[in-house]
C-alpha cells in the first residue's frame, strides 16, 4: 500500500508541476477554499481539471497535497476512503478527487470521510449531471458546498488569448453604458473569433474539432446513460435529439412531433431534453411564471453556447441565432434569464431584445424597463448596449 500510495503522489506531484498558472478562470476567486467539502461541477471540457491544479501549485504545500483521479486503476482494488484514512496518517490534509461521479459510492465515502476524517479538506469535480440533493447523495449535500462552472466568458476568453484584462461588471454596470474601453480596444475585433472558438479552453490546439467532437460523444453516450440509469441505445436517440435541435434553433419543443420522430412518449422527451441541458448541451429558456427553479414551460431551445452552436451546424449558424444564444449563455452563468412575453428575454424584470446594428425599439415599446441589445456596435447609449458586454458578466 505505500508503495501504492507513493507512487500517486509521484502522479500527484508531475501533474502540478506541469501545471501553467498564468491564467486563472473566474471561479478561482469565488470559492471559498477553507470549506472542508468542496464540489466543482461542470460539463465536459471547460477547464475543472486545470483549476484543480492550478490551486495546488499557488496556495498548497505540495507535501501535504494528493490530486487523484477517480477512476485510476488503483480503485479497482482500494477504496477511496482507506486511501483518505492512510493519506490523512501519514500527514496528508488536502484530497482532491477528480471525476469523482466515475467512482461508484462516491457520495456514501466522501460523506464517512467528511464525517471521520475532520483533519482532512477534500475537493472533487464531477459531470454537470452531479446532483447531490436527490436520492442516495442527499445526505452529502448538508456537508458540501457545491460550484457550478461554466465555459470561458468573452472577458475570460480576451484575458487568456491576448492579454486584454477587463473587469467583471454586474447586469446594472453592463446597462448603465459607463463602462470605459481601454485605450486602442475594439472589441468587434476579437468577438466573432470567440463566438466561434472562445468558450472551451482547448480551442487553440490543433485537433480541436476532433476533442469537441469527443466531448459530444462522451456526454452523450458515457455521462448521460450512466446518470439517468440509460442504454446504449437511448443514447442514440439523444443524439438524434440534439441534431435536431442544433438544425433549428431557437427550438420550439413540439413534444407530440419529437416523441413521433424519436418513437418515444413525450414524458421521454421532457426528461431527454432535461438530460441534454443539465449536461451543458443546451439551455432551455422557460417561461417567467415558472421559471428553471420550478421547471416551468419551455418557449425555446437554444444550444448551450456559440461555439458548440458553430460546430454542431458545420460552422453556419444563423446569425441572430449565435446573438440569442450568446446572451444567454453568459448572463445565464450570474442570473435567471427567462422567456418574454414582448420580446426575447426577461432578467430580472427588465426586457431585452437582441438584434443588429439596425434593431429598433418596437418589440421593447411596452416594457416598463426595456432594452435593445445590439451586435456590431462598440459602445451603447441610453437604453441601447452592445451584445459583447454581456460577455463581461463573469
Amino acid at each position: 500500500m505505500m508503495d501504492e500510495l507513493l507512487a500517486l503522489r509521484d502522479i500527484s506531484n508531475f501533474l502540478i508541476s506541469e501545471t501553467d498558472t498564468t491564467f486563472l478562470r473566474y471561479l478561482h476567486d469565488n470559492i471559498e477554499w477553507s470549506d472542508r467539502l468542496i464540489g466543482i461541477k461542470g460539463a465536459r471540457g471547460i477547464g475543472k481539471t486545470t483549476l484543480l491544479l492550478q490551486h495546488i501549485k499557488l496556495h498548497l504545500p505540495q507535501g501535504d497535497t494528493l490530486y487523484v483521479v477517480a477512476d485510476h486503476f488503483y480503485f479497482s482494488e482500494h477504496r477511496l476512503f482507506d486511501l483518505a484514512q492512510r493519506f490523512a496518517n501519514q500527514g496528508g490534509k488536502y484530497l482532491f478527487v477528480d471525476e469523482i461521479h466515475k467512482y461508484p459510492d462516491w457520495s456514501r465515502e466522501l460523506k464517512l470521510i467528511y464525517d471521520l476524517r475532520p483533519d482532512l479538506h477534500v475537493v472533487f469535480t464531477g459531470s454537470s449531471m452531479l446532483d447531490i440533493e436527490r436520492g442516495e447523495e442527499a445526505d452529502l449535500s448538508r456537508r458540501a458546498i457545491m460550484y457550478d462552472m461554466n465555459g470561458l466568458s468573452f472577458r475570460e476568453y480576451l484575458a487568456m488569448r491576448h492579454d486584454i484584462h477587463l473587469p467583471v461588471l454586474s447586469l446594472s454596470q453592463i446597462l448603465s453604458n459607463r463602462f470605459q474601453m481601454p485605450p486602442h480596444f475594439l472589441p468587434l475585433s476579437y468577438f466573432h473569433d470567440y463566438l466561434q472558438y472562445g468558450y472551451y479552453p482547448f480551442s487553440t490546439q490543433s485537433s480541436y474539432p476532433i476533442r469537441l467532437s469527443q466531448v459530444i460523444q462522451k456526454t452523450i453516450e458515457v455521462d448521460i446513460p450512466y446518470f439517468a440509469r440509460m442504454n446504449i441505445s437511448t443514447a442514440a436517440k439523444l443524439k438524434h435529439l440534439l441534431m435536431i435541435i442544433s438544425r433549428e434553433v431557437p427550438f420550439k419543443p413540439n413534444y407530440q412531433k419529437l416523441s413521433q420522430m424519436l418513437d418515444v412518449n413525450r414524458a421521454q422527451v421532457k426528461d431527454y431534453m432535461l438530460y441534454l441541458e443539465k449536461a451543458g448541451l443546451i439551455g432551455q429558456l422557460r417561461e417567467a411564471t415558472g421559471g428553471i427553479r420550478s421547471l416551468g414551460k419551455v418557449e425555446k431551445i437554444y444550444i448551450n453556447n456559440p461555439a458548440l452552436a458553430y460546430h454542431l451546424s458545420g460552422n453556419m449558424p444563423e446569425t441572430g441565432t449565435v446573438r440569442e444564444t450568446f446572451f444567454y449563455s453568459q448572463l445565464n452563468t450570474v442570473a435567471e434569464v427567462l422567456s418574454s412575453p414582448i420580446s426575447d428575454f426577461q432578467v430580472n424584470g427588465m426586457t431585452f431584445e437582441v438584434g443588429g446594428r439596425k434593431k429598433g425599439q418596437r418589440q421593447i415599446a411596452a416594457a416598463e424597463q426595456g432594452f435593445v441589445v445590439k451586435d456590431d456596435i462598440n459602445t451603447g447609449y441610453g437604453n441601447i448596449v452592445p451584445l459583447w458586454m454581456f460577455g463581461l458578466a463573469y
